[in-house]
């Protein structure tokens, strides 16, 4: 059986969202809402930060919080760094790393339960989900990324703008023509891909799209998806707080 280590990698330094962690959600700090939910699926569960007030915080509501270096490029990176220092801190070596976004304070615990379910498979390398597009939201929206899946599961590409190009169709029924998929945020990495994939220089797919998973793709290592209905809500401005807070206002009865 798999042992599992989730890490959330938090900055507190943001050109969109400052502070964007600590930003109160319902009378919680956001990252305390990740790590609850990460930590009901998770038996080891770390925040991994370089910011002292987020540390703070963590300890404050009971997390593990393990100080990185601020020169990581990469939530991936982070993750890395976060769990050499977990398993001497647990003294114990972890199969597969998950890594939870710190800015989706309502990730579902079905899609973490999801992405771990990925490592059934022992070939499984790395692992992320796919959400298909809903009809009411923008497949041109180029912040939104897109992903080709192969039959086996397996990612065959991702990109801002729309793929697979339906030619011979006007681009107002492409929506209605195929399922597009887009990419949710949450990594799965094999713990002795980890430190390689976070060694791999950026390549020319890379920095072209600036998508990081497009290095590993270029490289030759096989990202398998799953595919979730749920949906989800990144906060990554002070506009996304302000609808989310509008979203969940009635579950949480404020």
């Amino acid at each position: 059986m798999n042992k599992f280590l989730a890490v959330i990698p938090a900055r507190y330094g943001s050109s969109r969202f400052e502070g964007k962690p600590l930003a109160d959600i319902f009378g919680k700090p956001m990252i305390r809402h990740v790590w609850e939910r990460a930590s009901s699926c998770f038996e080891h569960c770390v925040i991994a930060t370089d910011d002292s007030r987020i540390e703070a915080a963590g300890v404050g509501f009971g997390a593990d919080v393990i100080m990185t270096s601020d020169k990581h490029r990469s939530g991936t990176e982070r993750a890395n760094e976060a769990c050499d220092k977990a398993e001497k801190l647990y003294g114990m070596k972890f199969d597969v790393v998950i890594n939870v976004q710190g800015d989706e304070p309502f990730v579902h615990t079905s899609q973490l339960e999801l992405i771990k379910s990925c490592f059934d498979d022992s070939e499984t390398m790395l692992a992320t989900l796919v959400k298909p597009f809903a009809d009411n939201e923008d497949i041109f929206n180029e912040n939104t990324p897109k992903v080709v899946r192969a039959v086996n599961g397996d990612a065959l590409y991702f990109s801002r703008s729309v793929v697979p190009f339906l030619r011979g169709k006007d681009k107002g029924e492409w929506q209605k023509s195929r399922t597009f998929y887009k990419h949710i945020g949450l990594y799965g990495y094999r713990r002795d891909v980890l430190p390689r994939i976070c060694a791999l220089p950026a390549g020319e797919l890379e920095q072209a799209e600036s998508l990081e998973q497009l290095r590993w793709l270029e490289n030759g290592y096989r990202i398998r998806t799953a595919v979730t209905d749920c949906q989800s809500h990144a906060i990554d401005t002070p506009e996304d707080l302000a609808f989310v807070l509008r979203e969940y206002k009635d579950l949480f009865g404020k």
